[in-house]
């Protein structure tokens, strides 16, 4: 064996290492494997997040038009017809829930807490599901039009909406929320988003009997024959 391993071949030179020297290298090795990863996964999720501030940079400006229009006569509407409890807890929620977004979308790190692992082809997943999701919403907000609250409570001049998505749902807007409370959860792959996410559909689920109470006095029997021919959320199978 030469004297010098310089000019022996890799392998050769890292056989003949001492133990100390070998683990060294296998520590630098890794140290690279893990920031190579690391920058792999700070990529894959400044991705996720252009898609979610595209996503929403499309959806808000037609959301708030549509609720300008609909505002336009500046009618005051009584939300404690809601209920004290979902007075207390739906907006609270779904307003914590929103700030946890806007922080990802600004700086995910800061989100980084409560994020968890999840494989990328169901985060892809979560894109498609928000792409409905966002579909069914504009969809809604133009079938809607000017019929459009953020309560329980009718407008003076409420019109009994049936066409569109509503020929199949009475609530076609807490459909596409649910839709997009699983697309955001996944895309952003984080139990926090997720949990209130569900909490505020749970909320809305419960405030929709109230809801629907005030439709039936307002409409009478139309809305309970519109009742009989569509589902709650889930269109109704035909007899």
């Amino acid at each position: 064996m030469p004297q010098g391993l310089n000019g022996a071949p890799r392998h050769v030179r890292h056989i003949y290492q001492s133990p100390k020297r070998q683990r060294r290298v296998e520590w630098g090795e890794d140290a690279r494997c893990g920031r190579a990863t690391r920058n792999r996964a700070m990529q894959d999720e400044q991705i996720f997040r252009v898609i979610l501030v595209l996503g929403f940079a499309a959806i808000f400006p037609v959301g708030l038009y549509h609720r300008l229009k609909a505002n336009a006569a500046k009618e005051k509407l009584d939300r404690r017809e809601e209920g004290i409890f979902i007075l207390l807890t739906l907006r609270p929620i779904a307003g914590v829930r929103t700030l946890g977004m806007l922080a990802y979308l600004i700086h995910p790190p800061w989100m980084a807490w409560s994020s968890v692992g999840l494989p990328l082809w169901l985060r892809w997943i979560g894109v498609l599901f928000g792409m409905a999701a966002a579909t069914l919403l504009i969809v809604t907000f133009r079938t809607l039009g000017r019929n459009i609250t953020d309560t329980v409570v009718t407008r003076a001049r409420h019109e009994l909406v049936t066409r569109g998505p509503y020929r199949w749902v009475r609530h076609p807007f807490y459909v596409a929320f649910g839709i997009a409370t699983v697309a955001d959860s996944l895309v952003t792959a984080n139990w926090f988003l997720a949990a209130t996410g569900a909490v505020t559909i749970a909320l809305i689920v419960i405030r929709t009997r109230t809801e629907e109470e005030k439709l039936v006095d307002r409409f009478g029997d139309s809305y309970r024959r519109y009742m009989e021919r569509t589902g709650r959320f889930i269109p109704r199978l035909k007899k």
